[in-house]
C-alpha cells in the first residue's frame, strides 16, 4: 500500500466528516434531534481521528536511530490505537450517554425537513469519503473479501478510515430511520434510541478496529510473503529444509528471519554467496521485505 493513497484517503475522510460535523451541529440545535446531535459527535471526533491518523503516519516515516534501529514504521499502529480509544469513547459511549438523557428527558424534534436534508447530504459525502477509501485499499486487497483484508491488512490507518466511513453511513441510516419514526409517531423515544444504538454501533467498530491494531502492534505475520518465501526457499538446490521462517509486519515494511539447512560440507564463501542471492532475489518479489535475517543450522 503506497503512502500516498493512504494519505489522500485519510484527506477525503478530513474534509467529508468536517464539514458534516459542522452542518448536523446545526442541524441539530435547530431540530432538537438526538439522533442528529449524536450523528454531529461522531462527525467531530472522526474529524479529530483522521488528524491523529496524519500524525502517525507523518511520524511514521521518522528515519532510523541509534536506539530505534528498525526505524518508527510501527508508531502509525499506535496512533490507530489511539483513534480507536477516542471512537469507543468520544463516539460511542457519548452518544449512548446523549441518548439515554433524551429518552428519561424527551425534547421535542423540530424542522424535520431540515434534519433529512442534512442527514442525505451527510450520507453523500460520507460515501463519497468510503469510496475513496475502498479505491485506495483496492491493490492491496486484491481477490480477498473486505472483511479477510480487514483481519490481514498492515495498512492501519486505512483500516480505521474504512471503519469510521462504514459506520457513519450505517450511523446516517439509523438516524433517518430513527427520525422518521418519531415524525410519525410523535414519540420522542425513537430518536433517543437511534442515538444509542449509533453509540453503541460506534463502540463494536471501535472495538473491532481496536483488536485488530492490537495485533499489529504485538508484532502480526505478513502470512502471504511468508508462505512466499518459504516455498521459494525449498525450490533452492542449496537448501535442504526450511526449519523455521518467522515474516513480521512493521509498518510498510517486512522483517523476515529464517533458519535453514544448506546442503552439506558447502564451503563458506559459497553459502554466504548462495544466502546473499537469496535475500537478494526475496527482496525483489517482495518489496515490503526489508530486512532479513539469515541463519545457518540443522535443528531448530
Amino acid at each position: 500500500m503506497s503512502h500516498s493513497n493512504s494519505t489522500t484517503a485519510v484527506f477525503y475522510a478530513l474534509a467529508a466528516n468536517l464539514g458534516v460535523a459542522i452542518a448536523k451541529t446545526a442541524a441539530a440545535f435547530w431540530t432538537g434531534s438526538g439522533s442528529l446531535l449524536a450523528e454531529s459527535i461522531h462527525s467531530f471526533a472522526d474529524s479529530g481521528n483522521q488528524i491523529l491518523l496524519l500524525i502517525g503516519m507523518k511520524r511514521s516515516q521518522k528515519q532510523p536511530t541509534a536506539r530505534h534501529p528498525m526505524g518508527y514504521e510501527r508508531e502509525a499502529y499506535v496512533w490507530s490505537m489511539m483513534v480507536a480509544i477516542t471512537l469507543f469513547t468520544v463516539g460511542g459511549v457519548f452518544s449512548v450517554y446523549e441518548g439515554w438523557l433524551r429518552y428519561t428527558t424527551p425534547h421535542e424534534v423540530e424542522n424535520a425537513g431540515v434534519a433529512f436534508l442534512i442527514l442525505l447530504v451527510a450520507a453523500g459525502l460520507e460515501w463519497l469519503s468510503l469510496k475513496g477509501a475502498l479505491a485506495a485499499l483496492q491493490a492491496e486487497k486484491g481477490e480477498r473479501t473486505l472483511w479477510q483484508w480487514f483481519q490481514e491488512t498492515h495498512s492501519s490507518e486505512l483500516m480505521v478510515v474504512t471503519g469510521e466511513d462504514m459506520a457513519a453511513l450505517a450511523g446516517l441510516v439509523i438516524a433517518l430511520v430513527m427520525l422518521s419514526l418519531t415524525i410519525i409517531t410523535g414519540n420522542t423515544a425513537f430518536d433517543a434510541a437511534g442515538s444509542m444504538l449509533i453509540g453503541l454501533l460506534l463502540i463494536g467498530v471501535a472495538a473491532l478496529v481496536g483488536r485488530e491494531v492490537h495485533s499489529l502492534i504485538v508484532g502480526e505475520s505478513a502470512d502471504s510473503i511468508r508462505d512466499s518465501i518459504k516455498d521459494y526457499l525449498e525450490q533452492q538446490p542449496c537448501v535442504v529444509r526450511v526449519l523455521n521462517l518467522w515474516a513480521i509486519n512493521h509498518g510498510n515494511s517486512v522483517m523476515v528471519t529464517i533458519k535453514a539447512e544448506l546442503t552439506p560440507d558447502m564451503a563458506v564463501a559459497d553459502a554466504v554467496r548462495e544466502i546473499n542471492a537469496m535475500e537478494s532475489r526475496i527482496k525483489e518479489i517482495h518489496p515490503r521485505v526489508q530486512w532479513t535475517f539469515f541463519e545457518i543450522d540443522n535443528a531448530d
